[in-house]
């Protein structure tokens, strides 16, 4: 593999627009988008359609499907979502590319962290400048850029930028699982680490929610006569926490207890949410096992429970396809004079959704930054040019056949 001189002008296409690609991330990152501050959702997916329209593509919103989330009085909701940004290149040709990112935060609409600053250091720092908006910006630079090499008409080429992302892809997910089952590649731009750093083999990640029903009552005058959920829901809790410990590599994280009211009250309603980790198939087979045999017997007579939740994206693993990607990213990061590392997480992203449908991906392309889900969040600035020139390399030798896609997608679904 070299860089042959119609890459060379890909990449010099990229480090032309180096302020365009910064200054309009920082634009971005200045709407706060939080996954549930619909009026920044909306402005934020207006900008980034108004950008894609730079590209030779078919640019269109697709309608995500709602969800149900459980309210900390123990009602059972539906949730609408924003909708994704889907825009596609040559749809027909061989070999078909999957790029996806979010465009929400994790901030919500009245955080204090609404705008971005540059550091002493020379660092950005703001809401989603690593994640992900600088990652939606590299992203698209690296096609505009591509989309001037003249071996472009045998990728095509698909983006789905969601709006749920950080609270699970409930909205995405189809759309996502979609898009993975017919792609060859996947490209996902979730903030790498400082160093430039990918992550490897991911975890798989599951959200629960236990709805403990009691009975009321005077805490004085009749409280034998009520059934304590609060209580129910705190031996619940410590039998989940239990559970560490007992399978390698699982966790269990009991993040929230809601429920109850007044201290003269016994309480009537609790809710119990936890988080679950896991490194394989048979792992998440047996936590799921394990928290519905918790949440099938209540701690006490008189109260109902009621689980709500699962899985929400599949263990990641380095298996062949994924090795065989990597290998290949890392020979192209050569070329570049960047060093490709990787190391495994317990973190999740699309990247695991995609991995679950059939597509290999690279899902930390995104810009060089840390401390993100924090105020303290930051972004390299001289990363972004890098970053994009990574993936627009990596486009080239796509559509060059150095990077074997059709073979990639061949090795996964061998282990499928």
């Amino acid at each position: 593999m070299r860089i042959l001189t119609s890459d060379q002008a890909v990449l010099d296409h990229v480090a032309a627009r180096r302020e365009t690609i910064i200054g309009r991330t920082i634009d971005w990152a200045n709407i706060n988008s939080g996954s549930r501050n619909a009026a920044g959702l909306k402005a934020v997916l207006d900008v980034l359609e108004a950008a894609a329209g730079a590209l030779a593509a078919t640019v269109e919103r697709l309608p995500t499907q709602g969800s149900t989330t459980v309210a900390d009085d123990g009602s059972v909701r539906t949730e609408a979502h924003a909708d994704a940004l889907k825009i596609t290149a040559r749809p027909d040709a061989p070999i078909q590319v999957v790029l996806t990112g979010h465009y929400d935060t994790v901030f919500p609409a009245d955080s204090r962290f609404q705008t971005v600053t540059t550091r002493t250091d020379g660092a950005l720092n703001g809401p989603g400048v690593a994640d992900m908006k600088g990652g939606i910006s590299v992203l698209l630079a690296a096609l505009e850029a591509f989309e001037t090499h003249p071996d472009k008409h045998g990728v095509g080429w698909t983006v789905l930028l969601s709006p749920d992302e950080e609270i699970g892809s409930p909205a995405s997910a189809p759309l996502l699982a979609e898009l993975g089952a017919r792609g060859h590649v996947g490209l996902t731009y979730e903030p790498a680490l400082a160093d430039g750093t990918l992550a490897g083999a991911r975890k798989g990640s599951g959200n629960y929610h236990l709805i403990v029903t009691g009975r009321a009552a005077h805490a004085g005058r009749a409280f034998d006569e009520g059934r304590n959920a609060v209580a129910g829901a705190a031996i619940i809790a410590a039998a989940l926490h239990g559970l560490n410990g007992q399978h390698e590599g699982v966790t269990v994280n009991v993040a929230k207890i809601s429920g109850g009211g007044a201290l003269n009250v016994v309480a009537d309603n609790a809710v119990v949410r936890f988080n679950v980790r896991v490194p394989d198939k048979a792992a998440a087979d047996w936590i799921d096992a394990s928290v519905r045999a918790i949440a099938a017997t209540p701690p006490f007579e008189g109260l109902t429970l009621d689980l709500h939740g699962g899985f929400t994206r599949a263990p990641k693993p380095m298996d062949a396809a994924q090795t065989a990607l990597f290998e290949a990213v890392k020979e192209a990061g050569a070329l570049l004079g960047q060093p490709i590392a990787w190391k495994p997480s317990g973190g999740v992203c699309e990247g695991n959704n995609l991995h679950a449908a059939g597509l290999p991906n690279i899902d930390t392309l995104g810009v060089r930054g840390g401390d993100i889900h924090s105020d303290q969040e930051f972004a390299w600035p001289d990363s972004f040019v890098e970053r994009a020139q990574l993936s627009a390399l990596i486009l080239c030798k796509i559509a060059s056949g150095e990077i074997d896609a059709a073979k990639l997608k061949s090795l996964r679904m061998e282990t499928l």
